[in-house]
């Protein structure tokens, strides 16, 4: 008799099928969970359906065959329009939007799926496809707690993880994660998912424009990328050693000068700005840095530690003629 691996599996739906949509559906599938497929170009479910997922031919039809909705599009507006037709079957449903956008557009789809008696979860995924399922993944969920508790299980398919799931900081909604782990819930606002994204990604894309930098540097003196880049990893390393230090003394508003000042950061600044311009390296990117640290010297910050910057990041941006 062969096993029913079906058996007591909530069934899933999965609407979007680009590659982050047919990694998601994937490991549902095999963690054996029931299913349901939906893309506008029908070819793209062919290796689920090989896998054991369903076809659904309609919007309508794949929502109807999930308690969990999970959906990954290219932004939030196809999101309310591929459900917007389909509002009558989304009652007594869990939906889980795991689609990248902004924390007022999360919001606003949060108010909508409550007008339509539909539990919302936002959510961000920290992942290449390749990594869903794996440890090498990290997803991060906004919205009702209770949601999330019903479905948690389920979601743990896309990110294999050995830590708990977290409330942040300990207590619902101050948007800590309170420990690492692949499944985290970080509180009631739907928002707080697509926050954590961007910040993640605002991590990323500078600590790979520093690299970019040194490497460009480095080129003119005949050192290649590959060179550098086993150093920067230490070096990288080093530094994220200081960040809970730093996270401290911001969230205690006080920064003590540990190592060195702003003012000697700044002079290191300078330094940076000159060798890239005389190597006829783009000077842009250390031109900034600088330009912020001088506003939080003529604020009276120099003597401070670095973190201290963090002030001048609080500040919109200065109007430009």
């Amino acid at each position: 008799m062969i096993e029913n691996r079906d058996a007591g599996r909530t069934p899933v739906t999965v609407l979007g099928l680009g590659l982050m949509g047919q990694a998601l559906a994937g490991a549902f599938l095999r963690d054996g969970y029931p299913t349901t497929v939906w893309n506008r170009s029908a070819g793209k479910a062919e290796g689920l359906v090989a896998e054991g997922a369903t076809l659904a031919g309609s919007v309508r039809e794949a929502v109807a065959g999930g308690r969990l909705v999970v959906v990954c599009v290219s932004d939030y507006q196809a999101v309310r329009e591929l459900l917007d037709p389909v509002g009558d079957v989304l009652d007594g449903r869990v939906l889980v939007n795991l689609t990248s956008g902004t924390s007022a557009q999360a919001r606003e789809v949060g108010e909508w799926a409550a007008q339509r008696g539909l539990s919302y979860l936002d959510g961000a995924i920290m992942a290449v496809p390749a990594g869903i399922g794996t440890a090498d993944a990290t997803l991060v969920y906004s919205g009702p707690r209770t949601a999330f508790d019903l479905h948690e299980s389920v979601l743990r398919s896309l990110a294999a993880g050995t830590g708990e799931a977290s409330e942040p900081g300990g207590t619902s909604g101050t948007g800590g994660t309170g420990g690492v782990s692949g499944t985290i819930h970080l509180g009631d606002d739907p928002g707080l998912s697509a926050l954590y994204e961007v910040a993640v990604l605002s991590l990323m894309w500078n600590i790979l424009n520093g690299f970019l930098q040194g490497a460009a540097m480095l080129e003119t003196a005949g050192v290649g990328a590959a060179t550098f880049a086993s150093l920067a990893e230490q070096a990288i390393g080093t530094v994220a050693g200081w960040l809970p230090g730093y996270a401290q003394q911001i969230d205690d508003g006080a920064y003590p000068a540990l190592d060195s000042t702003i003012d000697t950061h700044v002079g290191a600044m300078e330094h940076l700005v000159q060798e890239s311009e005389s190597l006829g390296v783009n000077a842009e990117f250390p031109r900034l840095i600088k330009a912020l640290a001088d506003r939080a010297v003529a604020g009276g910050r120099g003597g401070d530690g670095y973190a201290a910057l963090i002030e001048q990041f609080r500040k919109p941006s200065e109007a430009r003629p």
